[in-house]
């Protein structure tokens, strides 16, 4: 692999500091005519690069795989997993951290290829991306973005003039994702697995490093670890909640330390609201449904506590019971958040005993009338023209709530504009994304980049939006899989 010395990016590679257990150094598997066939000027822009550098032929050669960063060998990081409950021995199959950015202000950021090849840990796969999943990635996280929910992102997407064989011959594409970091509840199942304290400790405090500096003057600083991670993903479960959102597969590999949501694989947005919803077509057990995500995020972070309860205290059970005290506080969290969450959707601003109850009430209604999830709140705010507000048990709902309404000192503005910037006047629906994957994968990108415009503000209601409102026509097919 070339070095690349004609950027000005300020790279490094701090996790490579880490023993060399945690990751191999690998090479991309350089393609024969690379293309690129989208960048993310934005969020180039806010990273402090320059959107101009994307286009050009060393940017293009990087995002391919075909050419590095000066000083900085690509790496595969090691990790392992709960996937369905199984623990595994897990590592990036087909995902390689070029180095981590450095912006002006000196924020850190991953900067990682997937879909560029094999590595050590493919486990038999080619390592290879087909454009369509990388496209929908790409979209998704986007989209998660505008609705202000922590994620990765895509910097771009580059097609590699190589088929990448499926089913039948697909094009091949790598995605150029940018995240907090790489760093999951798996890299730490990996480390405790190893069964190496020095290891785990050095992880440990390079993760409070990167990510929660304040953790280190604590007293518990490993604690505090711990309970950083608690609130962060109960935060953003309670996010996902709020609009709706299925990761559909919340494997512990699957969890950042972070707090970003990662890896858009068999994910989709509620359309008729049920909480049973599965989208994947491999959780035949609904494990991870819409309303088992709380659940398993609970469970998730439990076993992130497990691995380290070797730094928690030097005796076990005094570990435990750190460890405990800090689990038992991710319900509280978690319900706190989606409390906020939910009354902002209401337009309310004070806080009530009963409006837990109003909300589930609400909620309760939709279901019985397999209402819209994201067209009931939209409707609330705008028209109120969904068909289940004339039914009698809709109309005793909303009188509660506009006498819940009375109750606080803020005027019908003031309410409806709160109710706009919490209520997205679109999300992408699966129909509309697949519909447009599928035109992108014949070479039309004009769809695509239609859709990805309108969700970049999803809370703008601007007339573009609504092409997009409607539902999926009856009988569409909602089942995704696990392409990306």
């Amino acid at each position: 692999m070339k070095n690349n010395n004609s950027l000005s990016w300020n790279i490094e590679c701090s996790f490579c500091q880490l023993p060399q257990a945690f990751y191999t150094s690998v090479s991309p598997n350089s393609v024969s005519s690379p293309q690129l066939v989208l960048v993310n000027d934005q969020l180039a822009d806010s990273l402090g690069i320059d959107p101009q550098q994307l286009n050009t032929p060393k940017c293009i050669s990087i995002f391919a795989g075909n050419e590095g960063f000066k000083g900085v060998e690509p790496i595969a990081q090691a990790y392992a997993g709960h996937q369905f409950g199984n623990f595994t021995m897990l590592g990036d199959g087909r995902a390689m951290l070029l180095g981590e950015l450095i912006t002006a202000q000196g924020k850190r950021v991953d900067i990682q290829l997937k879909g560029s090849g094999r590595t050590p840990y493919s486990r038999g796969g080619d390592g290879r991306a087909a454009l369509g999943p990388m496209l929908r990635e790409y979209m998704i996280s986007e989209a998660m973005h505008g609705l202000g929910i922590p994620t990765t992102r895509s910097l771009a997407v580059t097609v590699t003039g190589e088929p990448v064989l499926r089913e039948t011959a697909l094009t091949g594409a790598v995605l150029t994702r940018v995240a907090a970091s790489h760093l999951r509840v798996g890299t730490f199942q990996y480390a405790a697995a190893r069964e190496n304290i020095e290891e785990l400790r050095e992880l440990a405090d390079y993760t409070i490093n990167r990510h929660m500096p304040s953790a280190a003057t604590e007293k518990h600083p490993y604690v505090a670890l711990l309970e950083g991670v608690i609130a962060r993903q109960a935060s953003l479960i309670a996010k996902w909640q709020a609009v709706g959102f299925i990761h559909g597969v919340m494997n512990t590999d699957n969890m950042t330390i972070s707090g970003e949501t990662i890896d858009y694989g068999p994910c989709a947005f509620i359309d008729t609201y049920n909480p049973a919803t599965v989208f994947s077509s491999i959780d035949v057990q609904g494990r991870y449904s819409y309303r088992n995500q709380p659940g398993i995020a609970e469970w998730n972070v439990t076993r992130f506590a497990e691995t380290l309860l070797p730094l928690l205290h030097e005796d076990r059970e005094e570990a435990v019971t750190l460890a405990e005290g800090a689990l038992s506080q991710f319900a509280r969290l978690y319900v706190t958040e989606w409390l906020e969450e939910m009354r902002a959707k209401l337009g309310l601003f004070t806080k009530e005993e009963e409006d837990e109850t109003l909300i589930t009430d609400l909620l309760d209604c939709m279901k019985k009338h397999e209402a819209d999830y994201t067209n009931t709140f939209r409707s609330l705010t705008v028209d109120q023209t969904e068909k289940f507000f004339s039914t009698t048990d809709f109309i005793e709902w909303k009188e509660q709530w506009i006498a819940r309404l009375k109750r606080q000192p803020h005027d019908q503005k003031a309410v409806k504009e709160r109710m706009k910037q919490h209520n997205p006047s679109i999300i992408p629906r699966n129909y509309y994304v697949e519909e447009a994957l599928a035109m992108a994968e014949k070479g039309d990108l004009a769809r695509f980049a239609t859709l990805l415009h309108a969700l970049e503000n999803p809370f703008a209601y601007t007339k573009e939006q609504e092409e997009y409102v409607n539902p999926p026509r009856e009988n569409t097919s909602y089942q995704t899989y696990c392409g990306t």
